[in-house]
């Protein structure tokens, strides 16, 4: 049989960078098994170049990512989530929605590079730094075996993700 598909939807405020990278990422590293979503709680309404700009530096799709509100995924005619990722504070600390099929969720709170003020170099670091971040819990989260694992244990192994550090020993928040 098969493996299912899950549906994985990253939310984050302005749905313009975090969640859109995230989004990108797990699209392309799931190869099939995931199909990820990014929304956001008031979306500015355009991706941040610089977060597109990072995509296709780490050759991410960026065709089709846009910046739109997480009504668009609580309607009927909307793919049922699996999972919904916050990876800012001020989502996760907003009222949201009552999702569909109720699918597991968690924190992965990431810094926004939107708001690094300085030269061009240190916002592109601080894209590349998010991304970063956000690559290697998806990394982990994808390792995880889905199909057998319990709900309970689950639901730990993801909050766990959203506490964990970088590759590299740094606290990703």
């Amino acid at each position: 049989m098969p493996e299912p598909v899950y549906n994985v939807l990253f939310l984050c405020t302005a749905n313009s960078a975090r969640s859109i990278l995230a989004e990108s990422i797990l699209n392309a590293e799931g190869k099939g098994r995931f199909r990820a979503f990014s929304a956001g709680s008031n979306p500015k309404g355009k991706v941040h170049p610089l977060a597109l700009r990072e995509l296709e530096s780490c050759g991410y799709p960026t065709e089709g990512l846009s910046s739109k509100g997480w009504d668009v995924f609580a309607g009927p005619d909307a793919p049922q989530m699996d999972f919904i990722f916050t990876v800012c504070d001020s989502a996760a600390g907003e009222a949201c929605p009552v999702w569909p099929g109720h699918p597991m969720t968690a924190h992965w709170g990431v810094a926004d590079p939107a708001r690094v003020d300085g030269s061009e170099f240190e916002k592109e670091r601080a894209f590349a730094e998010a991304a970063r971040f956000l690559k290697n819990r998806i990394t982990v989260f994808i390792s995880l075996p889905l199909a057998s694992i319990d709900r309970m244990a689950l639901h730990s192994h993801l909050v766990e993700i959203g506490r964990g550090t970088s590759a590299d020993g740094d606290k990703a928040n």
